[in-house]
């Protein structure tokens, strides 16, 4: 925005801005610890120009988190496309506007005495903001907004709040610097004009810009709330209070509905939307049932602190790559409680969604933890979790169903085999994703490499990792106490290739290769046997620890959407933005290819060059380039 006034002031400063709060925190301080006159510091004017910064912050978190818990708000949802990690990093600093009323709130004690000594409560002063509000505020907002949406000043200034083209409770916040001046007259003239009447209160202060945030907030929602048989009870109250349907037909079309809350003033000023009411009246109807996805990916938790990492806990936290931060800490006992909690109560739920395609991709979850998969007396609890969420897709018509990570767990299901077996009338197509998380893995081996270390050798990954390479004459160190599984694998192989599959069963083995492909968790200690140089490819859950200096190590396997991917809100665990993990991609393709066939138990090896085909077919792409000569995309 090149606009004088445009701009933010402290645009450049990042997460250096807060610095601008160092001197309402400074005063407290000082007037704490060392004024000398009489103060109590709970009255301190900075003091509560931080509380209520804090409190209109947390206002605007909970409501973009309730917003998101898309397992609550699916069939309410107005506008149904997803947002994306444009739209999110555009309102990154959604919070500006927060910092710019606490450095005018701070003018204003300055500049009008009668701001200092506030009663806690008057009535009075309440019902005259009231008035002010409806009588001024309100019809000013009106007047400017439709002033902002002419030609030049729409283009100057107000079309960054409309390029979020989904309204969250984040938009509210996303504007430019004038739009907010302008907001912070409407938000002051009931404040001043009660106080400077003598009926001024720290409850009017509090309560008006705390309800002023929370109706804003309401409108960008894009969840309905407001029933519609409010309406239908008291008419006139259409007039007085707007819903979230009704500013969302205002950033869809961008021609009418204007108000700040008040409808009313849309009807004298002949710009109120004809269709308001009407969808309004769908969308609370329950006429409004969500679509049946096409794909559906089978996810679960993997530890208590990346159970935060989720869009309707923290949405920026949630759209990078999970790494543990500091700041998560003091939520931690939260969290553990909702993970009791869970065990007990909760029910596989939805996380997100995207498009590909015209194709509805969901991620459901699982409600249990990495934990609880080891844990004997919970599995016949977690298949049951499972089974129930598969029966569902198949009833509601999903397509396919990919089981993530533990859920398809061969000691817990056999790869899902359990469910298919059971329910021989399945029409969902249940996939692992397994083949094509191994043809990963075997893309990320270099050429050159003529010896490998494979722990997790008797897995179904491990398996067919063996069987492929030997085919290439590579010789893989299979680490496996058990020679009766071994052996069983070995006779699979085509009788010249055997050879090149050779049991050990220590880590002392492989001190001289070079590549470890890891797929049983090792500890810093069983990796001091890699040789300096060493890299550790894997697909073990939960990565192993990167203990050494001299060596490198891969991620898990997983693959890039394509580019066409629409909505995409979050990252998948520690992966980048638009990167899913390879049995999820493996799930995409299945969808895409529209295969009629499960995926479940053992991998078939004969099929690994045929899926890694179908996946560069379709625009999905390795995260990490191997030399792909011994896959064959062609």
């Amino acid at each position: 925005m090149d606009a004088p006034f445009a701009a933010w002031p402290w645009q450049n400063l990042g997460v250096f801005k807060y610095v601008l709060y160092g001197p309402f925190v400074a005063k407290v301080v000082y007037e704490r610890f060392y004024s000398e006159e009489e103060s109590n510091p709970n009255l301190s004017w900075c003091l509560h120009l931080l509380i209520l910064s804090a409190l209109r912050g947390l206002l605007h978190v909970a409501w973009n988190s309730y917003s998101n818990m898309l397992f609550l708000t699916r069939n309410r949802r107005i506008i149904q496309q997803g947002i994306d990690f444009n739209q999110i990093d555009r309102e990154w600093d959604w919070d500006n506007f927060l910092i710019l009323q606490a450095l005018i709130g701070s003018l204003g004690y300055y500049m009008f005495p009668f701001l200092r000594d506030l009663p806690m409560l008057n009535v009075k002063g309440l019902i005259i903001g009231l008035i002010l509000h409806v009588g001024i505020s309100e019809p000013l907002y009106y007047w400017g907004h439709r002033k902002f949406h002419g030609h030049n000043l729409f283009n100057r200034f107000h079309s960054l709040h409309h390029s979020s083209l989904v309204p969250q409770c984040l938009t509210a916040g996303h504007a430019t610097f004038v739009e907010h001046l302008g907001l912070a007259i409407v938000i002051g003239i009931p404040i001043l004009g009660a106080c400077m009447m003598g009926y001024g209160s720290a409850c009017l202060i509090y309560g008006y810009t705390l309800i002023f945030d929370f109706l804003r907030c309401l409108g960008h929602s894009n969840v309905e709330i407001v029933p519609h048989q409010l309406f239908q009870t008291l008419p006139f109250m259409k007039y007085l209070i707007y819903t979230p349907t009704y500013h969302s037909l205002h950033h869809t079309e961008k021609d009418s509905n204007f108000c700040l809350f008040m409808p009313l003033f849309d009807a004298l000023g002949n710009t109120l939307n004809t269709k308001s009411w009407q969808l309004h009246q769908t969308l609370t109807s329950g006429k409004n049932s969500s679509r049946v996805p096409d794909f559906v990916f089978l996810a679960h938790i993997v530890d208590i602190t990346s159970a935060m990492h989720v869009p309707f806990v923290l949405r920026s936290f949630s759209s990078l790559p999970f790494r543990t931060r500091f700041f998560l800490i003091p939520f931690w006992p939260i969290t553990l409680v909702v993970v009791l909690s869970m065990w007990f109560w909760a029910k596989t739920f939805l996380l997100s969604f995207y498009k590909l395609r015209d194709r509805l991709h969901q991620t459901w979850v699982v409600p249990r933890f990495g934990f609880q998969y080891f844990l004997p007396f919970a599995a016949d609890g977690i298949n049951k979790h499972i089974e129930e969420a598969i029966l569902r897709a198949d009833k509601i018509g999903v397509k396919v169903i990919s089981l993530a990570a533990l859920n398809k767990n061969e000691s817990l299901n056999g790869g899902g085999k359990l469910f298919v077996d059971k329910h021989p009338e399945l029409r969902v197509r249940v996939v692992h994703g397994n083949t094509l998380t191994a043809a990963v893995i075997l893309d990320e081996i270099p050429e050159h490499v003529k010896e490998v270390f494979l722990t997790g050798a008797t897995s179904k990954l491990g398996r067919a990792i063996a069987l492929y390479l030997c085919r290439k004459k590579v010789k893989v160190l299979m680490l496996t106490l058990s020679t009766e599984r071994f052996q069983k694998i070995q006779k699979e192989a085509p009788l010249e290739y055997q050879s090149y599959l050779v049991q050990v069963t220590k880590y002392q083995a492989a001190q001289n290769c070079k590549t470890w492909i890891v797929g049983k968790w090792i500890t810093p200690r069983e990796q001091k046997w890699a040789p300096r140089g060493t890299h550790f490819h894997q697909f073990v859950v939960p990565p192993i620890l990167h203990f050494r200096r001299d060596c490198t190590y891969g991620d898990l396997a997983a693959m890039r959407l394509p580019q066409d991917v629409q909505g995409l809100t979050s990252c998948e665990y520690t992966m980048e933005r638009g990167v899913v993990h390879a049995c999820h991609a493996g799930g995409v393709v299945h969808s895409l290819e529209g295969w009629k066939h499960h995926e479940v138990g053992a991998i078939d090896v004969d099929r690994i060059d045929l899926v890694w085909k179908a996946a560069l077919k379709h625009g999905l792409t390795p995260v990490s380039s191997g030399s792909t000569i011994k896959l064959k995309p062609n």
